[in-house]
């Protein structure tokens, strides 16, 4: 059974939504909250330990019952069984996309079980130092080497738990730039360093040749041999990682329907159970499946992802807002924009709808953003008085973890005060200086979270997987392909052999040609 394939803007929904919003663009509601006592009450979602508090948005009743039509309209209870259920939903390479299936505690399919029965045995053999290198020393240093979701997902995931990480070291090898990798491997020692080679075709460019790298670097010191103890790899290609030296036992399997940016849940999770031990690694996956039971059990208008998908697709198809911002309340979550913005981008990154045809409205938003409370003295100033409108989720925790509730608090007053100054501006002053005059009615959605664990962690990561689905299936497209990643790698390929050979004559683009000219010659 094939997903759905409605075009949102033939519904009745989205015409009453484009009636609906001539209404709502000439509306100043920044004195809302006086006219309406409930609407904070009524704009907000509760869940285990989230507070999703939606009502500092440009909507009003009538906005969310016609955003929750056109998800009636364009099927997407149906589309969210298909996916749950096994369907191939991604039809363009014919698999089906199953990520939720890595955290699912009611079905572990044998698989995934085997799986991370696995990992834990391996990562308590590192952690506890039994795992020995090849001069008989424990472990100290464990280096991920993968690019895309085989590395994005596990350094964000470490970075935000790593309250909760033990005695080990972790590195991260992703870009090509030799450069970068050389200064990863000068403080490091291969009598003690593990490397997790994560490539699930183990053919990727930037990895292959960045283990390369690595083994020679290791072979310095060890023999050929020693490589075992030393080199795992993550891959569906067990073939390729045993010709790099690599036993078969130390071959973590992934499998053919989870997309790599969607992957951290599977063995791409190694470097992270290193880091934090198994015991928070499947901590984090039973909130995320907690969250995967929400988004597939609770009705539209108080499920999260949904509302949270709809309120973009208000911003991106009817205000013509491009981009959306996160800004994170903690330092532990400074890597989870760029882990957000290959979610999203690579999935809804589309222009072509599930039928084939050529799209004539807007899909995918532009995701950025930083930490809060850095953000407000960098681009804030954009969001309060800039010209484009920039829907914006904040994400805060109302407890410390190392018990600092003197910072925590003034980080958490910027926090509630921003959204607030952004929604009212100075419309209750008398500002007589326009340099001084804040319009307000800034849309935001605040998401605060009781505190930092994996468990909640895996919850908040799910929210974002779940909210770009629904986004997609408005849309009417494939969000799990990104056959335009692929583009890029094929011209590289024949642009690496001109450069190898010295040669651009058969560079066909005239500004390619010169500009590798200038590189060979070195004509600066």
């Amino acid at each position: 059974m094939s997903l759905p394939k409605i075009n949102p803007t033939k519904t009745e929904a989205w015409k009453a939504l484009e009636t609906h919003f001539q209404e709502m663009k000439k509306l100043q509601m920044q004195d809302v909250f006086e006219k309406d006592a409930n609407r904070a009450n009524q704009f907000k979602i509760k869940w285990q330990d989230f507070y999703i508090d939606y009502s500092k948005n440009r909507i009003t009743d009538e906005t969310l019952s016609l955003l929750l039509k056109l998800a009636e309209e364009v099927k997407l209870k149906e589309a969210i069984k298909q996916q749950f259920s096994g369907e191939k939903i991604n039809e363009t390479e014919d698999r089906a996309v199953l990520h939720t299936a890595l955290r699912d505690f009611e079905n572990l399919k044998p698989e995934v079980k085997a799986t991370l029965q696995k990992m834990e045995r391996f990562s308590e053999e590192i952690i506890n130092g039994s795992h020995k290198g090849f001069t008989g020393k424990a472990i100290t240093d464990v280096v991920n080497i993968g690019i895309g979701g085989s590395h994005l997902g596990p350094e964000m995931v470490t970075e935000a738990l790593q309250f909760y990480r033990n005695h080990l070291k972790i590195h991260f090898i992703a870009n090509i730039d030799g450069d970068g990798v050389a200064e990863i491997l000068k403080d490091l020692n291969p009598e003690t360093t593990l490397f997790i080679i994560v490539s699930k075709s183990f053919t990727t460019q930037e990895t292959n040749a960045n283990a390369a790298f690595v083994k020679d670097w290791f072979l310095k010191k060890g023999s050929e041999e020693d490589v075992q103890k030393h080199f795992v790899a993550v891959s569906a290609n067990v073939d390729g990682a045993k010709e790099f030296g690599i036993s078969e036992e130390n071959i973590f399997p992934m499998q053919d329907w989870v997309g790599g940016r969607f992957s951290l849940w599977s063995s791409v999770g190694l470097s992270i159970c290193c880091a934090i031990g198994f015991n928070n690694f499947e901590a984090m996956l039973k909130g995320a499946f907690e969250m995967d039971n929400h988004f597939k059990k609770e009705d539209f208008g108080k499920n999260i992802p949904v509302v949270l998908a709809l309120l973009s697709v208000w911003y991106n198809n009817f205000f013509k807002a491009e981009s959306e911002a996160v800004v994170a309340y903690s330092q532990y979550l400074y890597k989870l924009v760029p882990y957000l913005q290959q979610a999203v981008m690579e999935s809804n990154g589309k222009s072509v709808d599930r039928n084939g045809e050529k799209i004539d409205y807007q899909t995918g938003t532009i995701v950025w953003g930083n930490v809060g409370s850095n953000s407000q003295h960098a681009y804030f100033q954009l969001l309060h008085q800039g010209t484009k409108l920039i829907p914006t989720d904040f994400i805060g925790f109302s407890e410390p973890l190392h018990g600092n509730t003197e910072n925590h608090n003034i980080l958490m007053a910027n926090f509630f005060a921003q959204t607030e100054a952004l929604w009212e501006g100075t419309h209750k002053k008398n500002v007589q200086n326009p340099f001084k005059f804040f319009d307000g009615y800034k849309p935001t959605n605040t998401i605060l979270i009781k505190k930092m664990t994996p468990n909640n962690l895996g919850s908040l990561i799910a929210i974002y997987e779940h909210k770009l689905f629904v986004q997609g299936i408005i849309w009417n497209i494939f969000s799990y392909d990104q056959w335009g990643v692929e583009l890029g790698k094929t011209v590289a390929k024949s642009t690496l052999q001109s450069i190898e050979k010295k040669d651009s004559s058969v560079i066909e683009n005239l500004s390619t040609k010169n500009l590798l000219n200038i590189f060979l010659n070195n004509e600066h």
